[in-house]
């Protein structure tokens, strides 16, 4: 086994700017537990950090989800165990080794692999927070769904299909497309133009309950412009840049939208709240109604690489870190 070791940044940057660094770690105080990582999940919120869009304090070690197994444990732990296979949210996930409250980890279900738990820990529980809680989705609802074969969106398409929703994609290129009709998606829209035009021709001019954009800058007025009266723009990601700032006046003209720019971590924000959505991402996994498709995997060593890959669009589904 390799000696400790995390990857961390003193600077915002490219790639470049990952540096791998040993480390010893932290032994778990009260409520805590300490965590020997088998898996680490990559998220296109990584990139936000480490390239200054959302602010963090140096030197900072990225990484939200991981799997790995328990190997100490601090007073008053009771949930988890040492020698048990657990699945988390926590910060600090690019290590070897990650120490953290205890309530923020789960035991792992058979059947569920530590590179599966790591690939959709965070990604899951934001598809399940898209789906579940912020308008719950109905049987016959329309779903506008961007990047429906990434992260987020390999899992946002079958479950929301298994619920009863018409699912129509958006991505870049053919091959994605095919992916994403393979996952359920009703149809699929082929690159960014006159997106909304093709929508509402989808839907005989009705346009769509909620439109799901993790792509940001370049979508937002489409994602708009393709909702029904009353529809809801959930901006959940910035893949292609932060949203310009739109007026609520643009609300009222389509037709009185609603528009919320949610964060996942307000919505598990208590040990209740994170088992909830933990329950239903987990049963979800079990009963095959969604899967982990893990596209690629690097050494977390290379993590810098795997930023590159996930900038560029060249990734699908899950990227998984191997320590």
């Amino acid at each position: 086994m390799s000696e400790p070791y995390a990857i961390r940044i003193h600077e915002t940057g490219g790639p470049d700017v990952l540096k791998k660094e040993a480390f010893e770690p932290k032994q778990p105080g009260p409520g805590q537990a300490l965590v020997r990582q088998t898996a680490v999940g990559l998220n296109f919120i990584d990139t936000y950090y480490r390239t200054g869009l959302y602010p963090a304090k140096f030197p900072f070690t990225p990484g939200g989800e991981g799997a790995g197994l328990v190997e100490a444990v601090g007073e008053g732990v009771t949930n988890v165990k040492v020698g048990d296979r657990v699945g988390y949210v926590a910060s600090g996930a690019y290590a070897t080794h990650l120490t953290a409250p205890a309530g923020s980890l789960f035991k792992l279900p058979d059947g569920i692999t530590d590179e599966d738990a790591a690939a959709v820990m965070l990604k899951g529980l934001t598809a399940w927070m898209l789906l579940f809680e912020i308008r719950p989705v109905q049987k016959g609802d329309t779903l506008l769904v961007w990047a429906p074969v990434g992260g987020v969106g390999s899992l946002l398409v079958p479950w929301a299909a298994s619920l009863g929703a018409r699912v129509i994609a958006v991505t870049s290129s053919e091959k994605k497309a095919e992916l994403a009709r393979a996952s359920g998606a009703s149809d699929v829209i082929v690159g960014y133009d006159n997106v909304a035009e093709q929508v509402k021709a989808l839907t005989d001019g009705k346009g769509v309950d909620m439109a799901l954009d993790s792509v940001g800058k370049i979508s937002a007025d489409a994602s708009l412009s393709s909702l029904k009266k009353r529809g809801w723009f959930v901006s959940y990601g910035n893949a292609s840049g932060p949203v310009d700032p739109i007026a609520p006046a643009r609300l009222s003209a389509g037709g009185s939208l609603v528009m919320t720019r949610p964060g996942l971590f307000h919505f598990i924000d208590t040990p209740d709240a994170l088992a909830r959505g933990a329950k239903l991402l987990f049963a979800a996994l079990q009963s095959g109604t969604i899967k982990a498709e893990i596209g690629q995997r690097f050494p977390l060593a290379d993590v810098a690489d795997a930023h590159r890959a996930l900038e560029s669009g060249k990734t699908t589904g899950a990227t998984v870190l191997i320590p």
